[in-house]
């Protein structure tokens, strides 16, 4: 679970995310979510969970295939990886290719990662033929998904600053400036800060500091992370060892 902080800052998503590990703008599910469509008295519903390897969308899979056992049908589909690397769909007993790829076109149609999706069906008794199945399904995934939490992720450094009183306030006017949101401060005989910095803009804020504070601010990059936004709150995702 990412180390959550809260600020009411932007952080502005890098345009060169893709030359750091994960594409600009990586949409992943954050907080899974469920939702349910009728069509013809058949229900649809959708349940979105957030999947991080095959086995946990496996595990996913089957806990709701337990959970609605007496269905007439439980459809399958998730994408995993940074490219993903992983992807699968399954049409349980409907007509080949009705549940399963639409399902699965949805999800990388909204360009998601590491997100599986069930479609469980209740039949009501009326045939929907083959375009109404593809239709009905694709629908239930993006009424699950109305419900799901989106996120982006971005890459971002944790910059260290360590600066005298006479310095502090050219430091902060540069990271607001960028809108660099400020994760943690301690003032002493000296001040420390560390600021979330996306990639894009860290050599500029370094060069920026270290002008405009005549080379006495001492800067240390630290630990590269992912972040992404939610209603004002920074969440850190810490860089996974290759």
């Amino acid at each position: 679970m990412p180390k959550p902080y809260t600020s009411t800052n932007e952080v502005r998503p890098s345009q060169n995310d893709t030359h750091y590990g994960i594409p600009a703008g990586y949409k992943f599910t954050y907080i899974g979510g469920s939702g349910e469509i009728v069509e013809k008295k058949s229900r649809f519903i959708a349940t979105i969970e957030p999947v991080n390897s095959e086995q946990e969308a496996l595990d996913f899979i089957e806990r709701i295939r337990k959970q609605y056992w007496n269905a007439s049908h439980n459809c399958t589909a998730f994408t995993i990886g940074k490219n993903h690397q992983i992807t699968r769909c399954s049409d349980d007993r409907e007509p080949s290719g009705t549940a399963g790829r639409p399902m699965l076109d949805v999800l990388l149609g909204e360009k998601l990662h590491d997100t599986a999706v069930v479609v469980t069906r209740y039949f009501g008794g009326t045939l929907l033929g083959t375009g109404g199945l593809v239709r009905a399904y694709a629908a239930a995934v993006r009424e699950g998904l109305n419900n799901a939490t989106i996120l982006e992720k971005h890459q971002g450094v944790r910059l260290s600053i360590h600066t005298d009183y006479n310095g502090i306030g050219k430091v902060q006017y540069i990271l607001n400036q960028s809108q660099i949101p400020i994760l943690h401060s301690e003032y002493t005989d000296s001040v420390f800060l560390e600021a979330l910095t996306p990639n894009a803009l860290l050599d500029s804020t370094i060069i920026a500091i270290t002008e405009n504070t005549s080379g006495h601010a001492s800067l240390a990059k630290g630990n590269a992370c992912q972040y992404a936004l939610l209603n004002g709150e920074i969440l850190l995702f810490e860089e996974e060892s290759q």
